[in-house]
């Protein structure tokens, strides 16, 4: 995990991502079964998936507004609004977060322009046929 400078009023000694990720996911998966009325994360999921995904793409708009501004502490607010909404839309869509952790893992190393042409590869291409 990359610590935030030592002059950071947001440096802190806290758990790795992982470990956050994990119990908030435990947290979502809870909200799935409890009352709308009751939970914002409840009343979203009982919205469905329209009123997530507008959540998700709301909260990026913000973040990269707020990059744009160049306000760090913004960045910072709006990227963790960003990070919860796609969690609760990855829970949603019964996602784990070792699965994207796992992903992330499989492309440490690997050139950004590799992994994309990766991507760009048509499917059941046979090897030397592309």
């Amino acid at each position: 995990m990359i610590a935030a400078p030592p002059d950071s009023p947001h440096r802190t000694d806290a758990p790795a991502a992982g470990d956050i990720l994990e119990r908030l996911a435990v947290i979502l998966e809870a909200r799935k079964r409890a009352d709308p009325r009751s939970s914002y994360v409840a009343g979203l999921y009982a919205k469905g998936l329209d009123a997530i995904l507008k959540k998700v793409a709301e909260e990026a708009a913000e973040t990269l507004m707020a990059a744009k501004d160049g306000a760090r502490d913004k960045v910072i607010y709006e990227t963790a609004d960003l990070w919860f909404h796609s969690m609760v839309l990855l829970v949603h869509q019964g996602i784990r977060p070792d699965e994207i952790l796992g992903e992330l893992a499989r492309r440490e190393g690997l050139s950004g322009l590799a992994e994309k042409a990766n991507r760009c590869a048509p499917a059941n291409t046979p090897a030397g046929e592309n």
